[in-house]
């Protein structure tokens, strides 16, 4: 797929966008701009943390995930409901590698009802269209 196809290709879906470099990037800086940023840092952490292997990794992980956004004052404090909250923080002693599922899923649907529909009307993203069109236009007129 071209860049211009692929970037279009974003509005498809907010899967799209989290799973190609670039558009992370962009939505990062856009949500970064809404000062939201932790729902996407969040959400990576959350798939990081599903591929961990070691039990002594996976209780590590699962402390800095629940001290860096659930606890109550955490500095990337994301807005979860009281029940997803308290059910991680009963667990988070013993945690499992779906421990955050719920949580994940929140933040997920936050991120694709919510933020996703004003990123693609952003400048953020416009800009990005723009940038990788006049891209194909050089790759594809180089006498210009």
């Amino acid at each position: 797929r071209s860049n211009t196809g692929e970037t279009m290709a974003w509005s498809e879906s907010v899967d799209t966008v989290l799973a190609n470099k670039e558009g992370l990037a962009a939505f990062r800086t856009f949500l970064k701009s809404e000062f939201s940023e932790e729902n996407v840092e969040f959400w990576l952490a959350c798939e990081d943390f599903k591929k961990t292997k070691s039990s002594t990794k996976i209780a590590l992980k699962a402390q800095k995930i629940y001290s860096d956004f659930i606890q109550a004052d955490a500095p990337k404090e994301i807005n979860i409901d009281f029940h997803t909250k308290n059910d991680i923080s009963q667990n988070i002693s013993e945690p499992t590698l779906s421990c955050f599922d719920a949580a994940q899923s929140s933040i997920y649907c936050l991120m694709a009802k919510d933020s996703f529909p004003r990123f693609l009307r952003s400048e953020v993203y416009k800009e990005l269209v723009k940038k990788n069109q006049d891209k194909n236009q050089k790759r594809w007129l180089p006498f210009l």
